[in-house]
């Protein structure tokens, strides 16, 4: 009986004593570990999603009318999944695509607006004239780009199947006219 004892203590104390190996990759390298949403789903999503937006006739109507180029804001995507997804890090991937490309402009969202409107607002009071920020030079946007992330996942034994789903809306700001909707899919079957 005491060897069992012997053997279950060395075995608990050899399992505590794994090394953690770290191992450092490049950022573009697939990994999946769990088959959750992750870093890879994310900037493949908005990379795809951007160059479709932006190959679409919209833009050609907005610049032929209006002879500059439009600008759009990055309002929220509503993560609608049961898992934890930062929906600001795909915005930034999103927005990080839209400023690469340069086919539109693209202004600050509401929370980074106000941090920006009460920097201004210090500059009015503390800055020198010659580098104090005017007010009312900010440009508005053109048109705001809004979506969900949703997610179905299938069980069955030690297999599963998580479908997700990305949808986007560009809408124009002043006639709330929808001018785009995108989406992409992926698919991942995990199995244990």
């Amino acid at each position: 009986m005491h060897v069992i004892y012997l053997v279950a203590f060395i075995l608990l104390i050899s399992a505590g004593c794994q090394k953690r190996v770290v191992q450092r990759v490049d950022t573009d390298k697939v990994v999946d570990l769990s088959g959750r949403w992750n870093d890879t789903d994310s900037r493949l999503v908005a990379e795809e999603m951007i160059k479709d937006v932006l190959s679409r006739p919209w833009i050609q109507r907005f610049e032929e009318r209006n002879n500059r180029r439009p600008v759009i804001i990055i309002g929220e995507v509503k993560n609608r999944t049961h898992e934890h997804i930062d929906s600001e890090a795909f915005i930034k991937n999103l927005e990080r695509e839209v400023i690469n490309i340069g086919a539109v402009r693209i202004v600050q969202g509401a929370e980074f607006r106000e941090l920006m409107r009460e920097e201004r607002a210090d500059q009015q009071e503390f800055a020198s004239a010659e580098t104090m920020k005017r007010w009312r030079q900010e440009i508005g946007a053109d048109y705001m780009m809004n979506g969900t992330i949703n997610a179905i996942t299938d069980q069955y034994g030690k297999q599963k199947t998580v479908y997700y789903q990305v949808n986007l809306e560009l809408s124009d700001m002043e006639t709330n006219e929808k001018v785009w909707i995108g989406e992409k899919k992926i698919k991942k079957v995990i199995s244990n």
